[in-house]
C-alpha cells in the first residue's frame, strides 16, 4: 500500500470512529446542559442516569474500536478471547433485539484475528436492521485460524460496496469511512497470507476468515 493510501485508510477509519461515537458524546454535553439548567430532584436524577448510559457507550465503543482499529490487547501476540467477547457483548447491551451465540473453541487469538473477528462483528450487527442472532465462531486447526460470524434475522441491511471491500474488489477511489474497516481486514488477511469471504441472503449474512496462525505476527 502506498504511502498516500496508507493516510487516506487511516482517515477514514478516523471518520467512522468520530461518526459511531458523535451520538453518546453528543447525549453527554446535552445531557450535562439539561442538568444545569433543571432543580427538579426527579427531573435531576433521570438526567443523570442518562448521564451514566451515555458515558457507558462511549467507554465501551472506545474499548472496541481501540482493539478494532488500533493497537491494544497487550504487548504479546496474542489476546485473551475474553477480552474481544466482552467488547462485542456490550456493543450489543442495549440491543435487545439481538441475541449473542459463541463458539470459540481456542483461549486466546492472535492480533490480526482478534482485529478480523471484532470488525466482522461490527458488520453483522449493522446487518441485523430489525435485530435477529448473531452468531460468532472461531477455531484454530493445525496451523490456521478459521472465523466465521453469521448474522441472522427477519431484514438483513448489507452495503454491497462493504462485500466488495472485503473481498478486494472495491477500487480504491471508492474508498469510504463506511467501507474502511472492511478494507483494512482484507488487507490484514491478505498481508498475513490468508483471506476473507461473505454470502448473503435477505435474512442472512455469513462472513468468513482464514489466518494462519503465523508465530510472532501482530496486527
Amino acid at each position: 500500500m502506498k504511502d498516500s493510501e496508507s493516510i487516506d485508510l487511516a482517515a477514514m477509519l478516523c471518520s467512522r470512529l468520530c461518526h459511531d461515537m458523535l451520538s453518546p458524546v453528543g447525549a453527554l454535553s446535552n445531557g450535562l446542559e439539561l442538568l444545569a439548567m433543571e432543580t427538579d430532584p426527579e427531573m435531576r436524577k433521570s438526567v443523570i442516569e442518562l448521564l451514566e448510559q451515555s458515558s457507558k457507550t462511549s467507554t465501551n465503543k472506545l474499548k472496541f474500536f481501540r482493539l478494532a482499529f488500533g493497537a491494544a490487547g497487550g504487548f504479546g501476540d496474542r489476546v485473551d478471547v475474553e477480552e474481544p467477547k466482552a467488547l462485542i457483548d456490550a456493543l450489543v447491551a442495549d440491543k435487545d433485539k439481538i441475541e449473542v451465540n459463541w463458539a470459540i473453541e481456542t483461549a486466546n487469538l492472535a492480533k490480526p484475528a482478534v482485529k478480523v473477528l471484532l470488525n466482522f462483528a461490527q458488520i453483522a450487527i449493522d446487518a441485523l436492521v430489525r435485530g435477529g442472532s448473531l452468531d460468532i465462531g472461531a477455531e484454530v486447526r493445525g496451523k490456521n485460524c478459521e472465523i466465521v460470524v453469521r448474522a441472522t434475522g427477519t431484514k438483513i441491511g448489507f452495503d454491497e460496496s462493504i462485500g466488495k471491500a472485503l473481498d478486494g474488489s472495491l477500487p480504491s477511489s471508492e474508498l469510504s469511512s463506511r467501507t474502511a474497516a472492511a478494507h483494512m481486514i482484507a488487507l490484514l488477511a491478505e498481508q498475513a497470507g490468508g483471506g476473507l469471504q461473505y454470502a448473503r441472503t435477505d435474512e442472512t449474512l455469513v462472513l468468513g476468515a482464514v489466518l494462519p496462525e503465523a508465530e510472532g505476527l501482530i496486527g
